[in-house]
């Protein structure tokens, strides 16, 4: 489990499922870690559209993002090829992209890194850090499935945005939360959004 203070990129791009990269970025900052953040022009729709939450993909608010500790999230231009995190030699200890659009899973599994998330995505991948994707598409294609497991064999996590129902979800926060706690864990976060399986 990562200890201390760390930084994490979260880049949201635009599928359904804009909860789930705010849950995430604000419990990564309640865990007291630097967040670093892009989001997409579709991202920025999704975000208007189901959180009624404006945000500029290039120059995104971070109080905005994470009213309670805008002073942990660091936001970038989605055109900024040059920022921080676009270099193999920052410090970045993982990076999600959540939700993630099989546009932009399509565009990171074939290395084309014309954009800040992209290109943070293969730095990720080359650099040999956790790379977490939170698809939130059905049904699957063939074209998915295979970017999917080209991604895997690289070295990400693909990990759904589907929730379980054995820890009794009463609201949509519930879901949510036992997703974004399962991303957590992969970057290496403990959490707490959602108990463990006691068996």
């Amino acid at each position: 489990m990562v200890e201390g203070m760390q930084e994490f990129t979260v880049a949201f791009s635009g599928a359904s499922g804009a909860a789930y990269g705010l849950t995430l970025v604000r419990a990564l900052a309640v865990a007291g870690h630097k967040i670093h953040v892009v989001v997409s022009e579709g991202a920025a729709r999704v975000l208007r559209e189901e959180c009624d939450l404006s945000l500029n993909p290039k120059q995104p608010d971070p109080a905005a993002i994470a009213p309670e500790h805008a002073d942990l999230v660091v936001a970038h231009s989605i055109a900024d090829i040059g920022a921080t995190i676009a270099s193999g030699s920052y410090p970045i200890a993982g990076m999600a992209i959540c939700p993630c659009s099989m546009g932009t899973l399509g565009r990171v599994a074939a290395g084309t890194a014309e954009n800040l998330i992209t290109r943070a995505a293969d730095v990720s991948l080359k650099e040999g850090r956790r790379l977490v994707l939170v698809p939130r598409e059905t049904p699957l294609s063939g074209i998915h499935l295979e970017n999917m497991l080209k991604l895997s064999r690289a070295g990400a996590v693909i990990l759904p945005a589907n929730p379980g129902f054995y820890h009794r979800p009463r609201s949509i926060d519930d879901l949510v939360r036992f997703v974004v706690g399962r991303v957590l864990a992969q970057l290496g976060v403990e959490q707490d959004l959602t108990p463990p399986w006691q068996g």
